[in-house]
């Protein structure tokens, strides 16, 4: 809302203070700075508040505000005096107000850094969250105007004020003066404020989730008149799934005689029902949208599904009209999950909400599903179905302009319904959030991810997000960090989620195979040496096989220490005729799961060819639809395989291992049980209303694949996640011994200069020798390169280094091509040099065009290349790799977010494919993994703590058997992307 020109005009409107946030219970409400034509809605907002609550704000009796009193809260200069509101139909329910104060307590200016704050809601939205988030936005106002305290003086009677500052996770004193509570707040976030923060939008934004999800109420707004149609086909589908709420046909072209349809009220607008509605569907063309929007917002509609299409998918037209109703939804108080949406579902006995264009509500089930196409999200339900999983939650998102995948992930954290999260992705609006919600989500339950549009550089039609230009392949390496299981396909997350949903995790990549075919038993041996995992030889039970001889050898299978899953393999067994028995599916599956009933936290999955109804036997008998018996277990967590108390840990998962010494060695077996730790502080309290899940699970719930190379895949995805979910458990650290070498206010000085005399505000590359002084304050050594415009300053150069040394061209076209002759190492002496010299300007130029230096020799050992950038989108990214053909020609590159932890570090250089070779590869001395994990850490760290620095490229890193040397250095610096994973709660705009 832009100011009137009476604002004063030395500080213009601050725009970007703007923000719409979820409040506690799930509404949206808008924060914005209060402006002088504010003056009738402030005034308006102060006669609907309690005496009580004047009486706490003013300390005595205020019944009205009087015209001075008008003038002074509604004009600012956003500098020392600043007012926010928060708005809900563009009517004000809350105020904070900030005046700069010296330390007498009179108003001053910079550089007073200390302000008065004070806070006012409208009684009837108190207990909603409004003032702590307020407390939010106006601390990080006054940060950036350079106030660093918050004093407030509070009655002791106003509990809840006291309560809002306590619990903001700020530094805080408190005294008693005068009859009232002085409260100073330092406002620099900490740890705990930005848990409060975090913890606080999880709540908000799982429970904006949940009031879509479980209305009690629905209006489909645009039901037809005749059969057929978006609208009557969503209300057909409400009333065939059993929805258990009160259920509204709305649409104005309605006959005003007509009371029902389909036998449920029938009305011409929404004013019309005299009951609450919570959530409604519109199924309108796009033009009548805004009108229907208005009409909910008006009569206390709670949320929006909007189906309607005609947005941001038809180009920059739709896109503004996208972004519009968005703006006024909000304004309402209400979240929209659409436009262009297919719809959602709510299996849960208590809602049964089916309000989708999916004719066939799912069953029952542990899955819980997000996707942002409607197509996808038909062969998806349409899979699930036939091969008898059930849901739990169904969300459509279409265009997902408003409700997002990282909204789904914050509601699947805390569903105990959910055991198993599964999102189709084509666009990540905030990679950064997504990625620390998702590591969250994963440390309790498994998170699927197939991500669409995965090359075009470009965001599907109707996604109006950010596009990240990071390659997909680092996109994937940062989600694996997370926990999060990648997979390619929408048939893999199918396979993946079932076993999931209905198999403990494993305790490691040993795997047993049975089965009545030695064909199909090599097919899928084979299948998992190729995906990692480390296969016993397959056991033939021969074609005569019984389903008791499956029993007994599973039993068997499961009982044995030497192995953590087991895969069945079978065939149609030949009857006595000789001919091939193909309806003895039932019986198979019987046995099956009365051997898995036997008891043992190991996964099955059973690979069939050809066997008639087993599939369709192994789901009924043991159906992820099925209801499960539910407890509340304070200690357990939702995944346990044990019964032992304990915070959220993985199924069968062993106490996290430190780094592996080799890349072998990421693959041995763990054999403990132990539960343990939480991997993140908001792990340690997810919700812990799970399950007996030991029970449940060993009933019995075997997923089957038709083909081995499915089933394997699936298990060795739940292997990496069941390994990561363990080293997760301790988390990693960052060394402490890194405190004492590093210079951060120095590295900081030299920043700000360089920046300040950079003649581009986009920023600079550093030169060879600022780079080094930059690097310095860091403990990166990068060894000297002394420049050789000609023989003789290549000579003096030797001379000064000390012979051998290197000879190379620093030219952006010929840098690190040793394989164009740019390079030669190990020259002896000045003949030698000089002779160099001369080949090299001879093949390749002039010396003014080639840049050569002279270098000191490094000991010999393997090149690697070292970097680090920020992805405006993704954030700050750590890369390792062997210099040369592995990483530019293979693209054999490891990644990590920053900051890295020591175990991210380890992880790091033993995530490539060409890692052996550090590691003493065909009789070859291992090189110093130490220094190297040494070299990354510390560089972690520089581009954590300035994020000015944006790109930095350390190559080549020579990694000896003792100790590593940097032989050359790039660094840019610029002016650092905002982020948006920082800062008070709001929800994006796109």
């Amino acid at each position: 809302m832009e100011p009137s020109p009476e604002q004063s005009p030395h500080h213009a409107y601050p725009d970007h203070w703007e923000a719409d946030v979820v409040l506690r219970d799930g509404g949206t409400a808008r924060i914005r700075p209060i402006t002088t034509d504010d003056a009738e809605r402030l005034v308006s907002f102060y006669e609907q508040v309690s005496d009580e609550s004047k009486y706490y704000r003013f300390f005595a009796p205020y019944p009205r505000l009087s015209d001075r009193d008008v003038h002074r809260f509604t004009h600012h200069d956003y500098v020392d005096r600043v007012g926010l509101a928060v708005t809900i139909g563009g009517e004000f329910i809350g105020t904070v107000r900030y005046d700069r104060i010296d330390d007498t307590g009179r108003p001053a200016s910079a550089p007073a850094d200390e302000a008065e704050v004070a806070f006012l809601v409208q009684d009837a939205h108190q207990g909603r969250g409004v003032a702590s988030a307020l407390l939010e936005h106006i601390a990080a106002v006054a940060r950036e105007r350079g106030i660093r305290r918050f004093a407030a003086e509070v009655l002791p009677a106003n509990n809840k004020m006291i309560k809002v500052f306590r619990d903001g996770g700020y530094t805080q004193r408190r005294s008693f003066e005068d009859g009232s509570v002085h409260l100073t707040l330092d406002l620099e976030p900490t740890e705990k404020s930005l848990a409060v923060q975090r913890g606080r939008e999880q709540r908000a934004e799982a429970r904006s989730v949940q009031r879509l999800l479980a209305p009690g109420s629905v209006a489909v707004i645009g039901t037809g008149r005749t059969p057929g149609g978006v609208g009557r086909t969503v209300l057909r589908n409400l009333l065939a799934a059993g929805y258990t709420g009160r259920t509204y046909a709305v649409n104005r072209a309605f006959d005003e005689g007509l009371a029902t349809l389909d036998g449920v009220p029938a009305h011409r607008s929404l004013g019309e029902i005299d009951e609450q509605v919570d959530l409604a569907v519109i199924a309108v063309p796009a033009h009548r949208v805004p009108e229907a929007v208005a009409d909910c917002g008006e009569h206390g509609v709670q949320g929006l599904v909007v189906l309607s299409a005609g947005y941001a998918e038809r180009g920059a037209e739709g896109r503004e009209l996208q972004r519009e109703l968005v703006r006024q939804a909000r304004s309402y108080g209400m979240r929209i999950i659409g436009p262009n949406a297919f719809g959602i579902i709510n299996t849960a006995e208590t809602v049964r909400l089916n309000a989708s264009l999916a004719p066939e509500s799912p069953a029952r089930g542990r899955i819980g599903l997000f996707t942002q196409s409607g197509a996808i999200g038909i062969a998806l339900l349409s899979g699930l179905h036939r091969r008898g999983a059930g849901l739990s939650s169904f969300i459509s998102a279409g265009n997902r302009a408003d409700v997002s995948g990282n909204d789904f992930l914050q509601y699947s954290f805390e569903d105990p319904d959910t055991d198993v999260a599964l999102l189709y992705l084509e666009s990540l609006g905030n990679p950064r959030k997504f990625t620390r919600l998702a590591r969250r989500t994963a440390a309790v339950k498994p998170v699927v991810v197939v991500k669409g549009a995965r090359h075009s550089g470009t965001n599907p039609p109707g996604h109006a997000v950010p596009v990240s230009r990071i390659p997909d392949t680092t996109v994937s390496a940062l989600m694996r960090q997370a926990g999060v299981i990648r997979v390619d396909t929408v048939t893999e997350m199918v396979d993946a989620g079932l076993l999931l949903a209905g198999q403990p995790l494993p305790a490691g990549p040993r795997v047993a195979i049975l089965g009545n075919s030695e064909s199909l038993g090599l097919l899928t041996y084979d299948a998992c040496l190729a995906e990692g995992l480390r296969p016993r030889p397959p056991i033939d039970l021969t074609t005569a096989a019984s389903p008791q001889d499956f029993r007994d050898a599973l039993a068997e299978a499961l009982a044995d220490g030497t192995c953590d899953a087991v895969i069945v393999t079978a065939i149609p067994w030949v009857g006595e005729n000789g001919e091939a028995e193909t309806g003895d599916g039932q019986v198979l599956a019987e046995a099956l799961t009365r051997a898995v009933a036997g008891g043992s936290a190991k996964p099955v999955a059973v690979v069939h060819v050809e066997i008639g109804g087993l599939a369709e036997a192994l789901a009924a008998a043991s159906s992820t639809a099925a209801p499960r018996p539910r407890t509340v277990t304070p200690a357990a967590p939702p995944r346990a395989a044990t019964t032992t108390a304990g915070p959220p840990a993985a199924r069968g998962a062993a106490t996290a291992p430190a780094a592996p010494a080799t890349p072998e060695a990421a693959t041995a077996p763990e054999a403990a049980t132990a539960p343990a730790a939480p991997a993140t502080p908001e792990a340690a309290t997810a919700p812990e209303a799970a399950t007996s899940r030991e029970a449940t699970l060993r009933a019995g719930r075997i997923p089957a694949y038709p083909a081995a190379e499915r089933a394997v895949r699936a298990l060795a995805e739940a292997v990496k996640y069941a390994q990561w979910r363990r080293q997760a458990a301790v988390p990693g650290k960052i060394p402490e011994f890194l405190d004492d070498t590093i210079d951060e206010a120095g590295a900081a000085a030299l920043i700000e200069a360089q920046l300040a005399t950079a003649p581009d505000p986009r920023g600079r590359p550093l030169s060879h020798d600022e780079a080094r002084a930059l690097l310095g304050h860091y403990g990166i050594d990068v060894r000297p390169a002394l420049p050789a415009p000609d023989p003789e300053s290549a000579v003096a150069a030797a001379a000064r280094l000390g012979y051998p040394v290197a000879l190379k061209t620093t030219a952006p076209h010929l840098r690190h091509r040793a394989d164009l002759g740019g390079v030669r190492l190990d020259v002896a002496d000045e003949e030698a040099l000089r002779r160099a010299y001369g080949e090299l300007t001879d093949l390749l130029g002039k010396p003014a065009e080639l840049l050569p230096v002279v270098q000191a020799m490094a000991p010999r050992g393997v090149d690697t290349v070292v970097r680090a950038s920020i992805d405006a989108a993704a954030g700050a990214i750590l890369s390792f790799g062997l210099a040369g053909a592995p990483s530019e020609l293979l693209g054999d590159t490891a990644h990590r977010l920053v900051p890295a932890t020591d175990r991210d570090a380890a992880e790091l250089i033993r995530s490539i494919r060409a890692a052996p070779v550090l590691f003493g590869w065909r009789g070859s001395a291992p090189v110093d993994t130490a220094a190297l994990e040494e070299l990354l850490l510390r560089l972690s760290r520089l581009v954590d703590d300035h994020p000015e620095v944006v790109s930095v490229a350390l190559e080549p890193v020579v990694v000896a058997p003792q100790g590593l040397t940097v032989l050359g250095a790039s660094v840019r610096l610029a002016p650092p992307p905002a982020r948006s994973d920082v800062g008070p709660r709001r929800l994006p705009n796109y």
